[in-house]
């Protein structure tokens, strides 16, 4: 029995070693058609082939594997080396033509370039603030009667806009007549204090009449006359339109009283808001444009006279003043405006494409192409913005170029790279 038993395993060990060495002869000679060659050359090279440090998935490569495997979808993991780039750059990215072609890779060359800026915005029509005139007294009084009474009529300097009765202004006239009066009967006086006296109370009632603003005119029919005139006229301190009215006839008034509102419309402010970033661009003096549905086809060029030093609370916006004429008074306040600042900076930079930028948390970076599939992250200093181009402070050179498409692709390729860099450094360590 135990003879047998040996024997059976003696036979099972003989047909193994055959096995093996038939399997043996069939690797190294190419099986029965004898192609020997093919097997000679696979060999070396998949002893020359680096190992992979890891397996991404295909569609998403935050998900990976420590061995080959397959996505959902059949697809293999693809493998990821721990090649090194001669440059010593953490993240450089290596990647085959085929790749670089199928994922759409474009590139643009950093130029030096002039940059300025034209700003489409909307803007509001308003009143010239300092061409607004108001009217108040200096007495208190009645008004008898009131020349001009609707809003919107035109005035002159020094239009006749109310009769005004005031027993101050009565007493006034009254004091000056004595006064002139008494200067008749004593300028013929052999007293010289007496004489100067009689002509300083002249001179001092007048003064008093025009400091209550009482009309060259009714001074000098006073002087003509010495009769003293109930009812004095109140004038026009400008020309323009009267934009409101504050009392009426038989009113009575005081100097708190705001009679009449005059605006000259003869120029108009136009207030425009701009972003945070187009302040960069804006400054006093560049010319600007509008347009105004009420009169089509037609044009109005003006100038930025002010840009206010603070920014609105609500809107994050600066608020910008511009100075436009108006002769035929076709802008009207409250109108809207289609407004074309043209600025008049200009700047000489290194420029790239906007659209190369990645912008991650407090990091702006490019991606500079060193050679034919091969990318290098450059973080860069970036500047003004303006009609599809960056300016890029610091960091990039005229002449480099740049990935414009594709490169939140090599970013993300990228950042796997330098990650497990510093994972192997770590371990390493």
């Amino acid at each position: 029995m135990n003879s047998q038993s040996s024997l059976v395993a003696a036979t099972a060990a003989l047909s193994i070693a055959i096995g093996g060495a038939v399997g043996y002869w069939l690797a190294n000679n190419g099986g029965p058609s004898g192609d020997s060659g093919h097997a000679d050359t696979a060999m070396p090279n998949l002893a020359s082939q680096k190992q992979p440090l890891f397996y991404r998935n295909p569609m998403n490569p935050e998900v990976t594997s420590p061995i080959p495997a397959k996505d959902a979808m059949g697809m293999d993991y693809v493998p990821v080396y721990g090649d090194t780039d001669e440059s010593g750059i953490a993240g450089t990215v290596r990647i085959d033509p085929v790749t670089v072609q199928s994922i759409g890779v474009r590139t643009a060359i950093a130029e030096s370039r002039r940059m300025s800026r034209s700003i489409e915005t909307v803007g509001r029509v308003d009143y010239d603030e300092q061409r607004l005139a108001e009217l108040n007294l200096k007495v208190d009084g009645w008004i008898e009667e009131l020349y001009v009474d609707t809003t919107g009529e035109a005035v002159e300097k020094d239009t006749v806009l109310l009769n005004l009765y005031s027993p101050q202004l009565v007493s006034t006239q009254q004091e000056y007549v004595l006064a002139l009066k008494n200067l008749e009967t004593l300028k013929n006086s052999a007293f010289e204090d007496v004489r100067r006296g009689a002509e300083e109370l002249v001179a001092t009632s007048l003064e008093r009449l025009r400091f209550l603003d009482v009309p060259e005119h009714q001074i000098a029919n006073l002087q003509k006359t010495l009769a003293v005139n109930k009812g004095l006229h109140i004038h026009s301190p400008a020309k323009g339109i009267v934009t409101s009215i504050g009392a009426r006839e038989g009113q009575y008034v005081t100097p708190q009283t705001r009679l009449y509102t005059i605006a000259d419309l003869s120029k108009v402010w136009v207030f425009v808001d701009i972003y945070e970033e187009e302040l960069p661009w804006v400054s006093v003096g560049d010319t600007a444009e509008i347009r105004v549905a009420a009169v089509p086809g037609q044009s109005f060029k003006g100038a930025i006279s002010y840009v206010y030093p603070y920014a609105e609370s609500q809107t994050r916006t600066i608020k910008v003043r511009m100075e436009f004429d108006n002769p035929n008074l076709l802008l009207k306040p409250d109108m809207f405006a289609n407004v074309t600042i043209d600025a008049g900076t200009v700047i000489e930079a290194t420029a790239i494409p906007s659209e190369a930028v990645i912008r991650s948390g407090t990091r702006e970076q490019v991606f500079v192409q060193r050679a034919a599939g091969k990318f290098e992250p450059r973080d860069v200093t970036l500047g003004v913005s303006s009609e599809g181009w960056t300016e890029v402070k610091s960091g990039l050179t005229p002449g480099e170029e740049v990935v414009v498409s594709a490169q939140f692709l090599i970013d993300s390729e990228s950042k796997l790279r330098e990650a497990t860099a510093k994972m192997r450094e770590t371990s390493s360590d």
